[in-house]
């Protein structure tokens, strides 16, 4: 299951790579001829990431970019965001 995306599923795709010379004709020249077509993959952008499942476990998985984007994932908090108590609370200033 390398090079596919656990979420969506996405995987290679097979394309054309389209060799084109010359000079376009807006530019001056005599116009762009195609001088060979061959095959070649489109990969889709996968990324590794550590993701918390339903039961509250951490699992490394291998999704893509546009599945992150989405928030289809949710990603491992590494850190609880900081939270002021009532004991560590700043004094408020008195006006002079």
């Amino acid at each position: 299951m390398a090079r596919v995306c656990e979420i969506c599923g996405k995987g290679r795709r097979i394309g054309n790579h389209i060799t084109i010379r010359g000079k376009a004709k807006y530019l001056g020249g005599v116009g762009t001829k195609v001088t060979g077509i061959s095959r070649r993959t489109f990969l889709p952008n996968l990324q590794n990431v550590r993701i918390t499942t339903d039961n509250g476990s951490h699992k490394t998985v291998r999704i893509c970019a546009q599945c992150i984007r989405s928030g289809a994932v949710v990603k491992r908090i590494k850190n609880q965001p900081f939270k002021l108590t009532a004991s560590n609370k700043p004094a408020k200033a008195g006006k002079k």
